[in-house]
This record gives structure tokens, C-alpha cells and sequence, in this order.
């Protein structure tokens, strides 16, 4: 079993009106064959805590731990938190124009691994895994994400997570801009994943309607950069009817 360890996290961002904490000491703790949803308002820090599990260099660590399995996930750099078993799946995934989805997935499996895979079978899965996300063959030679729309790149997003196979994914938002059945194909191929390889699954959403598909065993609301509330699937529906406004001043206004 991995476990992704996070403890008394906090962690800035540089912005216009100077240098802005976002993360406050969070706490949190993901284990292989898990799966956690992380839900709160806009600007409570989810996107943020992404990130930084990530690697991203926008964001500072100013105190706290990311520990996998013992190592000191803050110590690695970006491609050494991938090779080490962690993957994001993006809000906003990018484009990389000159770069084919083939040779970027062949690519990023061979930097995982530290060898390339076998062209036959490794032909035959790409193929495999398309076809259950219902992607157009055509997209294997297509730029990354160059010209896709919201869907298609969500698909991708999970394509990678199919073939990869990390130990510990995040998957920040993946049901933002996504139609009823985008979204049920979307979270088919997490289900798969994790069926699978046993993967760990750190979630991040606003709503209900993915959970309805990707059933979390915890659920935790993240507000002003701390964890204040963890429960099961219940929570999430107490979210969805009550909102967030217990949590909250009662005259705070939620950030854009």
C-alpha cells in the first residue's frame, strides 16, 4: 500500500497585492484503493493544493509536509513526483503544438519506466483504452490538445491515466465543462483505473454529479485553505443541499 501524506501544509502565491497565503495548515492523508473528494467554495485553496502536490513553481511552501510512502515529495522535482507514482489530471489541460498524442504518451511512459514499451502491445493498449473512452482513432496523431474541445481534452486526461498507471492521482476538476455522457465516460475510465492498479484517488469538485459515479469512502471541505470537515458520500450530499454557508461569517462573501 502508498500513502500520499500531507501535514500542516501552507503554502503562498505571489499576486498583485503582495505575497497571499493560500493553504493553512492542511492535513490529509490518501491511500492506494481510496478514494477522497475534496469539495468547497471558489477560492478556498483545492485547485491550489493540486498544484503544489504537483510541483507547479507558481506556488511557495512556506511550512508543512508531502510525504509518498516516506519520501519527501517537496524535494522532487516535477518529473521525479511522476516517475514516483503521482499524477494530475489538470482543470485547464494544456496545449503542445508539434507534439502528437502518440509521441507524447509514448514519451511519458518511457520517462516513467525508464524504458520504452514494446510497440505491439503498447500500440494494441493505446488503442484499447481510446476505444473505451470513445475517442476517435484520429486523435492518436493529432498535436496535444491543439484544437480540442473541453471534453475531448478531459478525455486525454484520463487516457493518460489509463496507460500510465500511477499510484496516486488527483484529478482537479475533471468534470468541469463536461456533458452528462462526457462525464459518465469520464469517470468510467477512473473506475477502470483504479480497478485496475489499486490507484489512489484525490478528487476535486464543486458538485454532487461526478461523486454519483465515482463514489468516494471519504470526503473532506476544504474552506480558507484548511480542511474543516471530513465525512463519507453523506457529506457530499449535505453539501449539495445546504451549501457551504455554515462553514462561513455570515457576512464573508465567496471569492470569484
Amino acid at each position: 500500500m502508498s500513502v500520499l501524506q500531507i501535514t500542516d501544509l501552507h503554502v503562498t502565491v505571489e499576486t498583485e497585492a503582495g505575497t497571499t497565503a493560500i493553504l493553512n495548515g492542511l492535513d490529509l492523508t490518501v491511500r492506494t484503493g481510496e478514494t477522497h473528494a475534496i469539495m468547497g467554495p471558489n477560492g478556498s485553496g483545492k485547485s491550489t493544493l493540486a498544484y503544489t502536490i504537483a510541483g507547479h513553481p507558481k506556488y511557495t511552501v512556506t511550512g508543512g509536509s508531502i510525504l509518498l510512502d516516506g519520501e519527501d515529495v517537496l524535494a522532487m522535482t516535477v518529473d521525479e513526483r511522476a516517475r514516483a507514482g503521482l499524477f494530475l489530471a489538470m482543470q485547464y489541460p494544456v496545449e503542445i503544438p508539434g507534439v502528437t498524442v502518440t509521441n507524447f504518451l509514448r514519451t511519458a511512459k518511457t520517462a516513467i519506466d525508464g524504458e520504452a514499451p514494446a510497440i505491439r502491445t503498447w500500440t494494441k493498449e493505446v488503442k484499447d483504452a481510446m476505444k473505451n473512452l470513445r475517442m476517435d482513432p484520429k486523435f492518436a496523431q493529432r498535436n496535444v490538445n491543439e484544437g480540442f474541445s473541453g471534453g475531448e481534452k478531459k478525455r486525454h486526461e484520463i487516457l493518460q491515466l489509463e496507460l500510465l498507471k500511477p499510484t496516486i492521482a488527483v484529478l482537479d476538476e475533471t468534470d468541469s465543462g463536461l456533458d452528462v455522457d462526457a462525464l459518465k465516460i469520464v469517470s468510467e475510465g477512473v473506475n477502470r483505473a483504479k480497478a485496475a492498479t489499486g490507484l489512489g484517488v484525490l478528487l476535486i469538485t464543486h458538485y454532487t454529479r461526478i461523486l454519483r459515479y465515482i463514489r468516494p469512502e471519504f470526503v473532506h471541505v476544504m474552506v480558507k485553505g484548511k480542511i474543516v470537515e471530513e465525512g463519507g458520500p453523506e457529506l457530499a450530499e449535505q453539501l449539495e443541499n445546504e451549501g457551504y454557508d455554515r462553514f462561513l461569517p455570515a457576512d464573508a462573501a465567496l471569492d470569484a
